[in-house]
């Protein structure tokens, strides 16, 4: 009888590939979307400390919370208007979901220029925010709140604040420059020979994801 030869797993680096590329043919799970899930969980940790921060400075203050109302009020005709800055914030970021949606509906199609046009339109509307948080801030910084100093009331509000809106802010920001170069990819045909446009649906991960944590946020800053 002749000795059968065990076939023992390859290791090290080689080990680790095999391993890997035996789960996405298990899954089906595309890397580029299997990474986005893995980067949108890290990030959905660190937006919750932030989160879970502010509401236990919030309730350990000694002093009074600002009044959301009187804070983010514009004066317009003569009038303080609260809140209607932050808004037109909100109805933006919850217009470009829906321009991000239907973006992922023709990437799905392959219709190349409706695809590549509606992120355009979701990145300038996202664009128009970022302008928007940048004026709120300059307002905020024109009224004397600071990091370290707060004339509407308690002093830990100006660096929470400026802390938690920031880093959505940045995220914002970074998701506008990934929008703008994918749609100018898309034009320029760089996914006409796979004919594959899970890219689209890969920034549309990222987008929702911006726009889900500005709920909470608006919730918990402006509601609250």
């Amino acid at each position: 009888m002749q000795n059968k030869k065990t076939l023992e797993p390859p290791q090290g680096i080689s080990g680790l590939v095999a391993d890997w590329s035996g789960d996405k043919e298990a899954f089906q799970v595309p890397w580029g979307k299997a990474m986005m899930w893995i980067f949108l969980l890290s990030d959905t940790f660190v937006f919750s400390c932030f989160l879970i921060g502010y509401m236990v400075v919030r309730m350990s203050a000694v002093e009074p919370w600002p009044n959301a109302s009187e804070v983010f009020a514009l004066e317009i005709g003569g009038q303080h208007i609260p809140m209607v800055l932050i808004a037109i914030m909100t109805f933006i970021l919850i217009t470009s979901s829906g321009t991000m949606a239907m973006a992922v509906n023709y990437g799905y199609r392959k219709d190349k220029i409706k695809a590549a046009i509606l992120m355009l339109i979701t990145a300038l509307l996202g664009l128009s925010f970022v302008g928007m948080q940048a004026f709120e801030w300059s307002k905020l910084i024109a009224e004397g709140v600071r990091p370290w100093e707060n004339p509407f009331g308690a002093v830990q509000f100006g660096s929470v604040f400026f802390m938690v809106t920031g880093f959505h802010g940045l995220h914002v920001s970074i998701g506008v420059i990934y929008l703008f170069t994918v749609a100018i990819k898309i034009l320029k045909g760089h996914y006409e020979k796979s004919g594959n446009y899970e890219i689209v649906e890969i920034a549309g991960l990222y987008w929702h994801f911006v726009d889900l944590v500005w709920v909470f946020i608006f919730a918990l800053f402006y509601l609250w």
